[in-house]
């Protein structure tokens, strides 16, 4: 077993000596021993305050809701949200505080939030003369493969804030090191690095307690299949969310199966294989209705590319389901989600056939592996 960075706490009190401290965290902030970081915090530092990302502190809501601040009923602390009024701390939110940790598995995944949540608290940081800390965790789809292409700045919102792949192949410390330094935060940064890890590991390989980092990411497995279909969330396909298997399935009541299966069959794609089911959500899209899609069975995780998968996928769909469509923006003047989640709009606008959508991906992922090499902290 690996230690996580909160794991070697004791060697690194000397950083909290005579400090107030806050604390960015969810319920995969936790040690080797299931011991939460917001108790060890409470018990070896002065932890006056904690920052709750999308899905709360303690995990307890879905995706996309906003919360309120509140009291710990556990340690009394102030309960900042940032992601509610504000998704970056505000001064008053920081008063009295002298240094900032941030402890959150993160699933390797640019649109994901928690890496937002990340910057923003990073530059809050920085523009208040706080010291800020990240207890290191593993990039549970690897720190060596980079796919995907790089986020037009156009696009820029809170699921891509910064020009990454989809697939970014960094731990959410080295993530950070990239942020300030790439991007010009310069914030006061310390990043507690973890022992025993290799940037060949995937998640199993670490034999750390996997803990939700979202209630739709259920196992590791779900990272892999996450990076593929979360672009699904910008059109009326369902994402597989209100079923056992959230992001590892697809599909709609009006969706062409058959035909999809014998086109992908035609792309040759690697490390994966799909069969066809039968799902009812109990949420979210299609609720109550029956739908038909696929299941998403990764045969090599090694070979799997799940960006082209999911790009793959949903060219296919749109060229021959006419009751395909992409959601509209949630606001006037904003843009399309599913521009928001590709961080383009060629796939959208049909700009780009899937032979130059792979082309593309392959010469942007070359691209940022060599600006993301610059912040390996491990082997």
């Amino acid at each position: 077993m690996i230690k996580v960075g909160i794991d070697k706490i004791d060697d690194y009190l000397y950083l909290f000596n005579n400090k107030k401290v806050g604390l960015i965290t969810n319920p995969t902030g936790i040690n080797s021993n299931f011991v939460s970081t917001i108790d060890i915090l409470n018990s070896k530092t002065n932890l006056v305050s904690l920052y709750s990302p999308e899905h709360g502190v303690r995990g307890d809501l879905q995706a996309g809701v906003r919360l309120d601040d509140y009291i710990d009923p556990k340690t009394g602390c102030m309960v900042y949200s940032l992601y509610g009024k504000t998704k970056k701390p505000t001064p008053k939110m920081l008063e009295n505080i002298d240094v900032l940790c941030f402890d959150i598995q993160d699933v390797g995944a640019r649109y994901y939030t928690y890496i937002y949540t990340l910057a923003y608290t990073m530059m809050a940081a920085a523009e208040n003369d706080i010291e800020f800390i990240v207890f290191d965790r593993p990039n549970p789809v690897g720190g060596r493969e980079v796919e995907g292409n790089i986020l037009d700045m156009n696009f820029r919102s809170f699921v891509g804030y910064y020009p990454l792949v989809q697939r970014y192949g960094l731990t959410v410390g080295e993530l950070a090191a990239l942020y300030n330094k790439e991007y010009g935060i310069n914030c006061k940064l310390k990043i507690i690095k973890m022992d025993g890890y290799t940037r060949d590991m995937l998640f199993e390989d670490t034999k750390q307690p996997w803990v939700l980092p979202s209630p739709n990411i259920p196992t590791p497995l779900s990272t892999f299949t996450y990076l593929a279909t979360c672009i699904f969330e910008g059109t009326n396909v369902s994402e597989g969310r209100g079923t056992t298997k959230p992001f590892s399935i697809i599909g709609a009541p009006w969706l062409d199966v058959d035909k999809l299966l014998l086109d992908l069959q035609k792309r040759n794609l690697k490390g994966v294989r799909f069969r066809k089911l039968f799902f009812t959500p109990t949420f979210s899209k299609h609720k109550d209705e029956l739908c038909q899609g696929i299941d998403i069975y990764i045969t090599n995780k090694n070979e799997f590319k799940p960006v082209l998968v999911g790009y793959t996928l949903m060219y296919l769909i749109n060229e021959n389901n006419r009751e395909f469509d992409f959601r509209k923006p949630y606001k006037e003047g904003m843009h399309p989600m599913i521009d928001l989640l590709t961080g383009s709009d060629f796939l959208r606008t049909n700009k780009l056939n899937l032979d130059e959508i792979t082309s593309k991906l392959e010469i942007d992922s070359k691209i940022f592996k060599v600006v993301k090499e610059r912040y390996h902290l491990y082997e």
